[in-house]
């Protein structure tokens, strides 16, 4: 199969194509504007070809190929730097996604989008991104309605792990900078309250479980997240560590948000304690 993967130069889409390029024959296309993707991600391979570019130019830059399968991971990806990164936040979501919907009608493609665990909450305006990430959700669904496009939608919960984990800037993921900051014998740095809860998915279970869902014939939401629930202080006390508090955030959700997949044969296996303990021994 042809497939397109968006913010394949990012931590999810580069851990994906890494693990096909292990298992399959695929020839996978990667399209990345690089504002939080890497070229140091890049999987150098004969069925892999990298695309410097926008989704909201995707028009243009597709003009002239087709895909089978589209995974839509590329857009802006934070809570709290949608406030200040507004403009940005539009371009990529509001006008990008559209775009990629288009193409996959166009393509008679299946679409697989990697939603957000923070759309689940039931309050819907918590921050610009979980806003639009939730109005792409009910768009793609309404695509169904009116075009009988394939998706699927996937919901991550704070995926963290491996290499490509970010660690510093505004992409990075909070167990990316506390590993770094333990690295470094630096103090843990807490959003205040640190009593926030979350589920941590750790990215080989999220692979595992997207592979899984290329073969889904049916539209469905899927939920890609371990049974298990810690406080960002309960982390604190995993690595061990001194800590300082850091000012709240406008748009956190203080509640883990966690569904259960009644029709996908997947259960998320790495517990994040291990993870952490395995980090700390080495």
């Amino acid at each position: 199969m042809k497939i397109l993967i968006t913010g394949g130069a990012g931590f999810v889409g580069s851990s994906l194509i890494e693990h096909l390029v292990k298992t399959t024959e695929h020839k996978i296309t990667s399209l990345d504007n690089y504002i939080s993707g890497s070229k140091n991600n890049h999987i150098i391979h004969d069925n892999v070809c990298y695309i410097e570019g926008n989704t909201w130019d995707g028009y243009e830059i597709f003009k002239d190929v087709t895909f089978d399968i589209v995974f839509h991971f590329g857009e802006f990806s934070r809570i709290h730097t949608s406030f200040k990164k507004i403009r940005m936040l539009n371009k990529s979501i509001l006008q990008g996604t559209p775009v990629i919907l288009e193409l996959v009608r166009k393509w008679n493609a299946k679409l697989i989008y990697s939603a957000t665990s923070s759309a689940l909450n039931d309050k819907e305006n918590l921050s610009p991104y979980t806003w639009m990430k939730n109005k792409m959700c009910e768009l793609i669904k309404n695509y169904a309605k009116w075009y009988n496009i394939n998706y699927q939608i996937c919901y991550f919960f704070n995926v963290y792990g491996g290499k490509r984990e970010i660690s510093s800037g505004d992409f990075s993921t909070v167990i990316g900078i506390f590993t770094k900051q333990y690295l470094n014998k630096e103090q843990l740095t807490v959003v205040k309250p640190g009593t926030q809860e979350r589920c941590f998915t750790n990215i080989i279970d999220i692979v595992v479980g997207l592979v899984k869902i290329m073969s889904e014939k049916e539209n469905n939401d899927w939920y890609l997240n371990h049974e298990e629930t810690y406080t960002i202080l309960d982390i604190v006390k995993m690595f061990g560590c001194d800590f300082k508090y850091i000012e709240e955030r406008k748009g956190e959700r203080y509640v883990a948000l966690k569904k259960k997949n009644n029709n996908l044969n997947w259960k998320a296996k790495i517990s994040l304690k291990d993870y952490i303990y395995e980090l700390k021994s080495q």
